[in-house]
């Protein structure tokens, strides 16, 4: 591929990429998409071993394809989830080409489109889509310098017990990755603190539906995108062992120490921020208003769904909560490991174009960026709530792929071949809008 020419690019072949390659596809658009390792890479090989999903079969996949080895109410592994959309670009005939890396995009002077350089060659396309996804460059807070443990490492480098020194482990993030290492950890016999913030804590299932239907049938998953700055909200929630919903007292139960916001490092010790307490009751507070606003959809929607008291029964704060560790000295507690479950950030110093804020992030609507030909998918939060999950990711980029069809139509409008390109134009461009005002 020393030189190639392309209507649309789309940059990443796991979800957002495959979900990207069908719409167009469906639309009649020509695209070719790059993926610098293998499909869907991130769940091979940026994920624990015992990783599974955290939504149920039924729920995460995209609707042309059910997973064939997992039970509809079961949660498929790190490798089944890889392994399926494998077979999806197999099903729809995905362009895709492996092993090919995007190294710079820059729009052409004088001329529509964008110049792409890779490591196979140069491709010029019209349009081009980052279909990259949110888990790109793993984020460590510089707290702890290197060398105050033996080991310090991304939850997205951590694997199993048997990967860590011997010694006690500090496990820092509360969301879903945290929990379950942490968990992992503690089953393992091996100390563990967890150090927990803000987040929200909804029940695996409740009245015999999984979390992942409650919050569709009550609108939550097309909750509006909040304003910059407040997008981000930590879920506790696992599939582990068959799914069930993560209750901190309970892990202070099995072993685990519960401290508050890992703050600040000096001299060997670590602090802790005192608001441990306030945090589980904020995050408990989550738990019961979901709880509530199902019940009244039951009742308003007379369903015939059992009761389930138990479900707001609450065991007493263990004694780390109600007398929280303020500071740890490091060696004298043994740790010899930090785990940072602390999230990404993007890294988007490959598209070198003018569809970025002050600080990085990528300006769009509904992925669709102000640098004409240029497309974003697979972000949280692009259109909805749900807009980094596998479905979700689904429907942004029927959109997309909506949007440019109809620049395409427009760009066809008065050339050889393209005169009827306005009607067309118009006709999709009333897709587009009718597909918004349903979304």
């Amino acid at each position: 591929m020393s030189s190639q020419e392309v209507e649309v690019l789309v940059v990443g072949g796991g979800q957002a990429g495959l979900a990207m390659s069908e719409h167009l596809a469906d639309s009649g658009v020509p695209h070719m998409v790059l993926e610098r390792r293998r499909i869907a890479e991130r769940w091979r090989s940026e994920r624990w071993d015992s990783l599974v999903a955290n939504g149920p079969a039924w729920h995460d996949r995209f609707p042309g394809l059910e997973f064939f080895d997992v039970a509809p109410d079961g949660f498929a592994s790190k490798d089944q989830v890889a392994d399926y959309f494998v077979a999806y670009a197999e099903k729809i005939g995905a362009p895709i080409r492996c092993g090919v890396e995007v190294t710079s995009v820059t729009r052409h002077v004088g001329q529509p489109g964008f110049r792409v350089e890779t490591s196979d060659g140069t491709v010029n396309a019209r349009f081009v889509v980052a279909a990259t996804g949110p888990f790109q460059q793993p984020v460590i807070p510089p707290i702890v310098p290197d060398g105050a443990v033996p080991l310090q490492m991304h939850s997205n480098a951590y694997r199993n017990p048997g990967q860590l020194p011997e010694g006690a482990v500090l496990v820092v993030g509360a969301g879903s990755s945290g929990v379950q290492i942490a968990d992992e950890l503690r089953q393992s016999g091996r100390r563990v603190y967890l150090s927990v913030g803000p987040h929200e804590r909804p029940p695996r299932s409740y009245r015999q539906r999984d979390f992942c239907w409650w919050l569709g049938v009550l609108g939550k998953w097309d909750a509006d995108t909040p304003p910059q700055g407040a997008e981000h909200v930590t879920i506790a929630v696992s599939g582990a062992r068959g799914g069930h919903t993560i209750d901190f007292r309970a892990l202070a139960a099995s072993g685990i120490h519960l401290v508050g916001v890992t703050g600040s490092y000096q001299d060997g010790k670590l602090r802790f921020s005192p608001g441990l307490r306030d945090t589980i009751a904020s995050g408990d507070a989550s738990y019961l208003a979901l709880l509530d606003e199902a019940d009244d959809y039951i009742a308003s929607n007379g369903l015939d769904l059992p009761q389930e008291p138990g479900a707001r029964d609450f065991g007493p704060d263990p004694e780390c909560v109600t007398d929280p560790l303020l500071e740890l000295g490091l060696a004298d507690a043994g740790v010899t490991s930090i785990i940072w479950a602390t999230g990404y950030a993007t890294d988007y110093s490959w598209l070198q174009v003018d569809a970025f804020d002050e600080r990085g992030r990528p300006k769009h609507r509904r992925g669709v960026s102000p640098e004409p030909g240029v497309y974003f998918l697979g972000l949280p939060w692009l259109s909805r709530r749900g807009s980094s999950f596998i479905w979700g990711v689904w429907h942004d980029a029927r959109y997309l792929a909506d949007h440019i069809r109809t620049q395409r139509s427009y760009l066809a409008y008065g050339t050889d071949g393209g005169t009827g390109g306005g009607q067309d134009a118009a006709a999709t461009g009333q897709s587009t809008i009718a597909l918004a005002a349903a979304q």
